[in-house]
């Protein structure tokens, strides 16, 4: 080769070098852009979920506060009561407030925290249909519970479903079945024999329950049924807690009747009752059932599930921190000046009452 050659030859090879670096360059830029572009979405992803996290955690401490201040409530309530002749709760008493109508608490973030307190034993206690009647020696005709022939007359009185009394009871004894301990099947209930033949299958509690949730896994309670009865029904741990005649709404009131029957009393009895009440009131269970309403009827069986005192609360409140909107639904169990928060729950609203700001009747 020339000299001539050679030194043509080395510039053409040190520019190709340069192009080649340029391109590597252009080429590690173009990752390096891409790097920082793709870790800057993570950090806004990472940045918001944790300020997600943040708010929701002080929206909870609000409601957890909110609790707080229910509890102390109850205990002002239990005092104030010990000054009276007779202890009592009623509506007219300052825990008594609709969650729906409270006025929201301002917060200091620019937010708000609402709540309010319903006594869950102005509701039947599901539990309370773990019980059987035994029947006397040679006799096949089924014998019901007081607590058993209550909750048949509310499932008639329910709006919209029309229940005959079969299908009522047939429902009343399918939750003995779940609530029982046995595995024996009840006339017209449904134990593990029934269950496991579903898909998919599944067993029978056999224990008390502790949501009302579990009304959904029982034969013969339709959604429809579900919808219709949640607010009227409670599941608390006591299987033997009364019904607060001062606290129970029409509906319930509807289901004091006599005892050898299975039909509730009539809708405009129920509100007479609730409309005495809230004019005259009633001091005991007594002068509750002295009223001509009940005028010839045998109440013996019934009158020992009445009282006029509650030891079961449900605190619904709801808080809102930066556009972040939480609901808590707590169940409050009272002994004296004890207060014991027993279940909570997120979970509340009506699939019927989707409303901005309404909340359900319901109970874990």
């Amino acid at each position: 080769m020339s000299s001539v050659d050679c030194m043509n030859f080395r510039p053409i090879n040190a520019r190709g070098e340069r192009g080649a670096a340029l391109v590597v360059a252009l080429l590690i830029f173009a990752l390096c852009t891409a790097l920082i572009v793709a870790m800057k979405s993570e950090f806004v992803l990472y940045y918001q979920r944790g300020a997600n996290v943040f708010i929701s955690e002080q929206v909870y401490a609000y409601l957890r506060g909110a609790e707080e201040l229910a509890k102390l409530a109850l205990v002002q309530d239990y005092e104030a009561d010990q000054l009276r002749e007779q202890p009592r709760d009623d509506l007219t008493e300052p825990w008594a407030q609709d969650p729906d109508r409270v006025v929201p608490y301002d917060l200091d973030e620019g937010g708000w925290l609402r709540g309010g307190l319903e006594d869950l034993q102005g509701r039947f206690n599901l539990n309370a249909l773990v019980d059987t009647a035994a029947s006397s020696e040679g006799d096949t005709k089924v014998r019901y519970t007081s607590a058993q022939k209550q909750f048949v007359r509310l499932l008639q009185a329910l709006e919209g479903l029309e229940l005959g009394e079969q299908e009522a009871i047939a429902v009343t004894e399918s939750i003995g079945d779940w609530l029982d301990a046995d595995s024996k099947s009840r006339p017209n209930g449904a134990e593990d024999d029934y269950y496991v033949g579903l898909t998919p299958a599944y067993r029978s509690a056999n224990q008390l329950m502790v949501s009302v949730s579990e009304l959904r896994a029982i034969v013969g309670v339709t959604p429809q049924l579900y919808d219709a009865l949640r607010p009227w029904v409670a599941a608390l741990p006591e299987k033997d807690a009364v019904l607060n005649i001062l606290t129970a709404p029409s509906m319930l009131l509807r289901t004091i009747n006599d005892d050898a029957t299975f039909a509730p009393l009539s809708e405009a009895d129920g509100l007479l009752l609730d409309e005495i009440r809230a004019e005259e009131g009633f001091a005991s269970t007594e002068e509750f059932l002295a009223n001509p309403v009940f005028e010839g009827k045998e109440l013996s069986k019934i009158q020992s599930r009445l009282g006029t005192s509650s030891s079961y609360f449900l605190l619904s409140s709801e808080a809102k921190v930066a556009e972040r909107k939480l609901r808590l639904y707590s169940v409050l169990e009272r002994k004296e000046r004890i207060i014991t928060t027993i279940a909570r729950t997120n979970e509340g609203l009506c699939p019927s009452e989707k409303k901005e700001g309404k909340f359900c009747k319901t109970a874990p």
